[in-house]
């Protein structure tokens, strides 16, 4: 994805890690949300600032940029296009680093100071800043609603608010398939194309076991992102129409997998990033349920094992159940206190909604499009020599646009909080999912007064 260290391509260059900052960010970003929430005070105003398809104003003049990694570095590449496109302007792409990102978007948006023009933010965050900052983005239905067939459903979801209206646009988002080691399931005598639910999938985590002495995935025990990852494969996250669904039968189901799993030790447990990558290179484990920008890491990383992955979708939960989900993805929005906000859109929709420029990002930075006409490109469908000349982007796009939308609100990180400490729980004390998930569900509803689903 554009905002955090995820890559997709086997072009893409060695980034920060994910899952490590991630970890660190939230808690921060958990407690200036909060605050927020209770006075949002500070120059931001109950009504935001509205961009206008037909309205005046030039495209002219500085456009500021506040983004990251690899998402700073295809921006900045392709600013010298959109200059020469517009003469008179100017962008400026400042890589403000993912460690202090979402502390400095916060209290920008919170006091009202200090914001650049574009803001960078990862689709799972969105909702929270629409939600617990009205004015702090452009509306910007009027001009981004047009492109709305053009991305994928369930990334355009995190850019809208309830009731519609449009504040960024998807940059680029992160379809789940499942990567496995071809050499282990031909030592197991394992079919890939044999797991089409997650129950085959168990089963046949036991016959590689019993034949290669292998696991069969590596989970977080601390920050965990394959419930979640369960979740929305089953069309929800933690809130469902407002109400609290981490405890209702669906979320049931995803918890007594991960538990079964466990139980019948087929999960290695490591600690963030490094502890996945490490256990992957080392091959303890036959299997990473994971997003498309796993595949960077793999080729950037692990070169030696060139030839012995494949993809396929998700298991699904039943016979021809949803076998994707999504982990990562990106926007960008303009901010409210935006000077240049005309000058700011045309950018984005410059970098965003284009064929060309997409594919370039994917080339050149590993980002996969959320612009579903970008799938089409042949680079997409063309053979992948890592995997042995398997088209295995292919398989991503196709899942692309299958990905259920989901429910993100301004509680997704307390309620994140909470659920991460109860699947621990779950899979390292062989706690009970339903009285577990129940508990965290009075947890968070008493944390955010949202009433629990029945």
């Amino acid at each position: 994805m554009a905002t955090s260290p995820e890559r997709t391509s086997s072009s893409a260059p060695r980034v920060g890690r994910r899952t490590v900052l991630t970890a660190g960010v939230a808690g921060t970003v958990s407690a200036l949300l909060a605050a927020a929430g209770c006075a949002t005070g500070g120059g931001v105003k109950k009504t935001g600032p509205t961009l206008n398809a037909g309205g005046s104003g030039a495209i002219k003049g500085t456009v500021s940029v506040w983004s990251w990694d690899v998402a700073a570095k295809a921006l900045k590449r392709l600013a010298p296009s959109f200059e020469q496109r517009h003469p008179g302007t100017k962008v400026e792409v400042i890589d403000i680093g993912y460690d202090n990102a979402y502390d400095k978007i916060t209290v920008g948006l919170k006091s009202g100071k200090g914001l650049p023009d574009v803001l960078t933010v990862e689709g799972g965050r969105m909702p929270g800043y629409i939600g617990v900052f009205p004015g702090g983005l452009y509306d910007l239905t009027s001009l981004a609603g047009r492109h709305k067939a053009q991305f994928a459903p369930a990334a355009w979801k995190d850019v809208t608010d309830q009731n519609g209206k449009v504040f960024a646009l998807p940059w680029d988002s992160g379809p789940c398939a499942l990567y496995y080691r071809a050499d282990m399931f031909e030592k197991a005598g394992v079919d890939p194309d044999s797991i089409a639910t997650w129950d085959d999938y168990v089963r046949a985590g036991e016959q590689i076991k019993s034949r290669t002495g292998k696991k069969l995935l590596v989970m977080d025990p601390q920050e965990d992102s394959i419930f979640p990852m369960l979740l929305q494969q089953q069309g929800q996250r933690y809130v469902k129409n407002g109400e609290i669904v981490v405890a209702d039968q669906r979320a049931i189901r995803a918890a007594t997998l991960l538990k079964t799993l466990a139980d019948k030790d087929l999960i290695t447990f490591e600690k963030g990033w490094d502890g996945l990558v490490a256990a992957t290179k080392a091959g303890k484990v036959a299997t990473t349920p994971y997003a498309v920008w796993w595949s960077g890491t793999l080729t950037d990383e692990m070169k030696e094992l060139k030839g012995r992955f494949g993809v396929v979708p998700l298991p699904a939960f039943d016979p021809g159940g949803v076998r994707t989900s999504n982990d990562g993805g990106s926007t960008l929005a303009v901010s409210g206190h935006s000077a240049n906000a005309r000058a700011a859109w045309a950018f984005i929709e410059f970098a965003l909604a284009d064929v060309a420029n997409q594919v370039s990002m994917l080339k050149n930075e590993g980002l996969f499009p959320a612009y579903l006409p970008a799938l089409k490109d042949p680079f997409v469908t063309a053979p992948q020599p890592y995997y042995g000349d398997d088209p295995v982007f292919k398989v991503f796009a196709d899942l692309a646009d299958k990905v259920p939308p989901v429910e993100e609100t301004k509680d997704g990180p307390k309620a994140r909080d909470i659920v991460n400490g109860t699947i621990s729980g779950i899979v390292l004390h062989g706690k009970d999912p339903q009285k577990a998930l129940d508990s965290a569900a009075k947890q968070i509803a008493a944390a955010t007064g949202r009433p629990i689903a029945k």
